[in-house]
């Protein structure tokens, strides 16, 4: 296949165009030398790849399956590029970060401020991306590091374990009296319940919590982000579980009350998420130091 790396570059330039003209511009090569590769790569492959259409080009059936790997491949040696033009001094370069809607607003952003301040002349790209999708993301070579929500046992992901989290049932006024002393987790069962929604490791750790105590959490809500629990147990209707950490200022001016449970649900951890094989661009490295350094925000 290395000799052939040229005919896999214009396979994916063609692909994502859909052009035979535009692939040829981007490569800076004739179009006749865009089909010709082409044609030399859908014989040694046995297969025709692209189809013609009336506005240039369309994969085929055999294309749709062999895309994938080389877009792939081609994002992994974007990032061994961009490794080496930025290895010595943070003067220009990108950083790609994954993270959920809850942990970019509440626990990435200043962050991300502090860093921009310090090195603005490296691009930020958020994706916002649940936990597990986020680790699809950073299989795929898509983003360089993903802030996760632990547990993670991904065994080709290596975390970090950066900021301890503790999770806990809330309630607006109509419920207030729940707040008043210790419930069991059975009588919390009575009260109609909020969560996240199903496929996250938040509320996968919240069932796996709940479990462990002998009830089963049938939520009568189901939202998904924290922000929206917290607005949905305001107006009263119903319990909802969510991160204390990124609630205080509810919980202080008694917006809303936090219900103690007789078998508190165990603290857990944020944690920074990589690739054990890929090492880290120079922008990557540097904002990741800045995150275990920095004092954690409020």
């Amino acid at each position: 296949m290395a000799e052939n790396l040229d005919w896999y570059r214009v396979f994916y330039y063609t692909a994502v165009t859909g052009s035979l003209s535009t692939a040829a511009e981007a490569l800076f090569i004739t179009q006749p030398a865009v089909t010709h590769t082409l044609k030399q790569l859908e014989s040694k492959l046995g297969g025709q790849l692209f189809f013609r259409t009336s506005k240039g080009v369309k994969l085929t059936a055999e294309g749709e399956a062999l895309f994938p790997y080389i877009e792939q491949a081609y994002h992994f040696i974007e990032n061994g590029e961009r490794k080496i033009a930025d290895m010595h001094q943070l003067l220009g370069g990108d950083i790609k970060i994954g993270a959920g809607d809850t942990l970019s607003r509440h626990y990435l952003l200043p962050y991300l401020a502090a860093f921009h301040d310090k090195y603005p002349a490296i691009k930020i790209q958020v994706t916002n991306r649940t936990t597990l999708e986020t680790l699809a993301l950073l299989k795929q070579g898509r983003i360089d590091l993903g802030i996760v929500n632990l547990p993670v046992t991904d065994p080709d992901i290596e975390v970090q374990e950066t900021l301890v989290i503790e999770d806990c049932f809330i309630a607006g006024p109509e419920f207030k009296h729940l707040s008043e002393r210790p419930v069991s987790w059975g009588e919390l069962m009575e009260y109609p319940i909020i969560l996240l929604e199903k496929g996250s490791v938040t509320r996968a750790y919240i069932d796996g919590v709940a479990k462990k105590q002998g009830v089963r959490i049938n939520p009568e809500i189901e939202l998904g982000s924290i922000d929206l629990l917290v607005e949905f147990t305001r107006t009263g209707l119903g319990i909802a579980c969510v991160i204390k950490n990124f609630i205080k200022a509810e919980l202080l001016h008694h917006d809303l009350y936090e219900i103690e449970l007789e078998q508190p649900i165990p603290s857990r951890r944020v944690g920074i998420a990589k690739l054990k094989k890929l090492p880290l661009t120079a922008a990557a490295h540097a904002f990741i130091a800045s995150m275990l350094t920095e004092l954690e925000p409020d």
